[in-house]
């Protein structure tokens, strides 16, 4: 399932700042991106229990509706003293107006005064073809949560992360910094070497 260079690829997303990342990300390689947000396509509803169900849902939908490759991400920001959560349903945890800054606030709530910091971003991408054929790849950063929030880079639970090996968080990175060896960054580099011609 190659894309030349110079293909167009739907992003299977209404998220600007993900959109912002992945054209970063694929712009080296000239695939030309444009999002489902920017096409008016409707988000499907995401019913899948894990990452990778989530995003074959949006890729599917997206390259059903548009003809064209699509690529998907689900991903999400996992805390070990919450057995994971919030995880698949990070965005949930903003509710309907995406406030990151309630969502913060609640994991740090309910971790509360547990010494256990642990923390990690998944990321899967999938790409789906008109015809029906999908891959996935799989991208994890670890590390550990710092509060309060720091920085105001990034997007999401950003400024609560703070990657093994650093002593900042995403939030206080430029976006390069964080492209080195984010989650997404990851994925989309085995992406790119499966996928890109």
């Amino acid at each position: 399932m190659r894309l030349a260079a110079g293909s167009r690829l739907v992003l299977a997303t209404h998220n600007a700042g993900k959109l912002r990342e992945f054209a970063d990300l694929l712009g080296p390689h000239r695939i030309d991106v444009v999002s489902a947000g920017q096409l008016g396509l409707p988000e499907p509803e995401e019913t899948a229990p894990d990452f990778l169900g989530n995003a074959r849902i949006k890729a599917i939908a997206a390259a059903e509706a548009t003809g064209l490759a699509a690529l998907a991400d689900d991903s999400g920001f996992s805390v070990a003293a919450l057995g994971g959560a919030p995880g698949v349903y990070s965005a949930r945890w903003a509710g309907p107006s995406k406030d990151f800054a309630a969502a913060m606030a609640r994991v740090q709530a309910e971790i509360a005064d547990n010494p256990d910091r642990r923390a990690w971003f998944t990321c899967v991408l999938c790409l789906a073809q008109p015809d029906g054929r999908t891959a996935s790849f799989l991208g994890r950063v670890e590390g550990s949560i710092a509060w309060p929030p720091r920085g105001a880079g990034g997007f999401g639970y950003d400024p609560v992360f703070v990657p093994h090996g650093q002593t900042r968080s995403y939030g206080e990175m430029s976006a390069a910094e964080k492209h080195q060896g984010s989650h997404r960054a990851r994925a989309v580099a085995q992406f790119l070497a499966a996928c890109v011609a």
